[in-house]
């Protein structure tokens, strides 16, 4: 099998490679992200392995299915950058990484969180340039404050466990989720209304895109800080971006953002970015933004990379395909 790994990266090869090689695979290291005008480098290749950040649309996969593409690995859990059913519709399964690491993920928010509310960017700073004053840096507790979990998924329940230990009380919005102990099931307006930080712990679908939007942010307190460790899209970021600008929220802590496509994973201190939402949010005080790294962690990365071997090896052998996207 000859794989056509796109959006590769050092860390990429680090634990595809020896995995490849035990499978006895060939894997071609793509820079680009795959999309309709880089797809044609998959000639050649049996699989493709597209990341978060490609885009897998119609085009794409036409492109794909011309070059003799038989399986479409997706190396990540998210998938809604690929027309799946489309892809099925000619011949294409497409397969997935539904858990890897769901406390690499939650862990993060958590990071994301503490260094917001105890203002440990703004303290190294200070202290890089010898600058040892406290003035402006008064934290808050987490023990005690109201966190609103929306998502009760692998992640999500990873995060619970991680507020208990901080001594939050929990509320928690998921409509297919059972009852959690030492948790409080709530309705998304009263998350919102209610909680000092909400967190999303969602998959982005049509129904949740921009759940953050005008409307729930006019909800939370104005101390209410939103962590999303998700997807982008689950928040209106012009929408964010006001409510920010207008003191209506206390804060934000992103590693995911709804245009990070051509923006995330890339180097572009040289030349600064076009996208102005996110500039602006950038510049903000009261905001932190990583560039989708929840889950990049060895333990994440050495599963991410077994996962998609099997997958591909499942394919190969005919046998059922258990975390294909249906």
């Amino acid at each position: 099998m000859r794989i056509a790994l796109f959006d590769a990266k050092p860390y990429d090869r680090k634990y595809f490679s020896p995995d490849s090689e035990r499978y006895g695979y060939t894997i071609e290291y793509k820079e680009p992200s795959l999309s309709k005008d880089t797809a044609i480098l998959a000639r050649g290749c049996d699989v493709v392995c597209p990341f978060v950040d490609c885009t897998v649309d119609r085009d794409t996969i036409d492109i794909l299915k011309t070059e003799g593409v038989k399986l479409i690995a997706m190396r990540s859990a998210g998938f809604n950058n690929v027309d799946y059913r489309y892809a099925l519709e000619n011949g294409i399964p497409v397969v997935r990484v539904p858990a890897y690491s769901p406390y690499a993920v939650a862990e993060h928010s958590f990071a994301l969180l503490l260094a917001l509310v105890r203002k440990l960017t703004h303290a190294y700073v200070r202290t890089r340039e010898f600058n040892f004053s406290l003035t402006g840096l008064v934290g808050s507790d987490l023990h005690g404050k109201i966190i609103g979990i929306a998502g009760a998924g692998k992640i999500g329940r990873v995060a619970i466990n991680i507020a208990k230990g901080f001594g939050m009380r929990i509320l928690v919005y998921d409509p297919f989720a059972e009852d959690i102990e030492g948790t409080e099931k709530a309705s998304l307006e009263r998350i919102m209304a209610e909680a000092d930080i909400i967190s999303l712990y969602c998959p982005l679908t049509d129904s949740n895109r921009h759940m953050i939007n005008k409307d729930t942010l006019s909800l939370m307190k104005p101390s209410a800080i939103v962590i999303n460790t998700s997807r982008g899209a689950l928040i209106d970021s012009n929408a964010l971006l006001e409510a920010l600008k207008d003191r209506k929220i206390g804060g934000a802590a992103l590693d995911v953002y709804e245009e990070e496509a051509g923006v995330f994973y890339q180097d572009q201190s040289s030349e600064g970015i076009e996208d102005d939402t996110l500039a602006r949010l950038i510049s903000m005080p009261n905001v932190i933004i990583t560039s989708h790294q929840g889950y990049l962690t060895d333990d994440a990365l050495a599963a991410i990379s077994a996962t998609t071997m099997e997958n591909i090896k499942a394919f190969e052998e005919g046998r059922e395909l258990v975390n294909q996207v249906l």
